[in-house]
């Protein structure tokens, strides 16, 4: 079976077309011109973009199933990467094709804690869900917290090894942020992280299984962390200090608020807002789907070393 695979060069994508390979499946993808060296599986490939609508036909023509995982943590609208453009506009493209093809199963990267009225970012996913769910296919919606694991090269932005670069290798402690004037709370908001090998199990095991059809799914790790423990984490794994100050995040926003449009400025001020929602799940779905959960611990963080 072939299936069509969107943002197939990125982080998670990458994992799932490797697992559909390992599963025998054939994985078409849609590529840019600049991100053939990302490549790192056997695979079909049609050279393009998401705003291609031919392009996109040509990737869609021939398999059976459509799996769209394009999304971006921050924008740059000069260069026209804006979360409306790729998280909405290019999955409503794909949407709009598969229903010309008659490719009826389509399988979605969402994100945990997406609504209506959020950050730009989880607005556009949660408008994404929407156009899926009314689209008449058949649907299934993957929601993950944390996503992490080996980014295998440049160029595919992972939450870990960005911590560790960004916050871990300066010459101050690594912030533990807290709301407020007073830091009792400090880095107490919590997460549910889970390994990019996981969330590939679940992407490719759901293209057959019956209880995926027109079903979302909040995907977590087994471990509830919070920011405290996940830094710690991160450290150990890396070899870095390992001391903390509280950090008042509204002192960051600020920063944020005049610097954040400069692509060197680390953290953006809705990844701040996101970050302090905590991000936690409240299904654990690994037994139903038969998949292993890879804990957040060091020998799963060697990659940082």
């Amino acid at each position: 079976m072939k299936v069509a695979v969107f943002g197939g060069t990125g982080f998670v994508g990458s994992y799932i077309v490797r697992e559909l390979v390992r599963k025998g499946f054939i994985p078409k993808i849609l590529v840019r011109s600049g991100s053939l060296s990302k490549i790192i599986s056997p695979c079909e490939v049609v050279r393009g973009d998401i705003q291609d609508k031919n392009a996109i036909i040509e990737t869609i023509q021939g398999t059976e199933v459509v799996i769209y995982t394009i999304g971006i943590i921050r924008e740059f609208p000069k260069k026209g990467v804006t979360f409306k453009e790729l998280q909405l506009n290019g999955l409503k493209r794909c949407i709009e094709s598969a229903r010309k093809i008659d490719v009826k199963r389509f399988i979605l990267m969402s994100a945990n804690g997406v609504r209506s009225d959020g950050t730009a970012y989880q607005t556009t996913k949660w408008q994404a869900d929407e156009a899926l769910t009314e689209s008449g296919l058949n649907w299934t919606i993957f929601r993950p917290s944390l996503i992490f694991g080996d980014p295998c090269g440049e160029g595919r932005p992972e939450f870990c090894t960005q911590i560790r670069d960004d916050m871990l290798s300066m010459p101050f402690p690594a912030p533990l942020f807290y709301n407020g004037l007073l830091p009792f709370n400090s880095g107490l908001f919590s997460m549910s992280p889970i390994h990019v090998k996981n969330v590939a199990e679940f992407f490719v095991k759901s293209i057959n299984l019956k209880i995926c059809e027109k079903n979302i799914f909040d995907l977590g790790g087994p471990e509830v962390l919070t920011w405290k423990e996940i830094i710690h984490k991160i450290a150990l794994a890396s070899g870095k200090r390992t001391w903390k100050i509280p950090a008042p995040v509204v002192v960051i926003k600020i920063a944020a608020s005049i610097l954040d449009r400069f692509k060197w400025f680390p953290v953006t001020r809705d990844q701040l807002t996101m970050l302090m929602e905590s991000n936690t799940v409240s299904a654990n779905y690994f037994d139903d789907f038969s998949i292993n959960p890879k804990n957040f611990n060091l020998e799963n963080l060697e990659y940082l070393k």
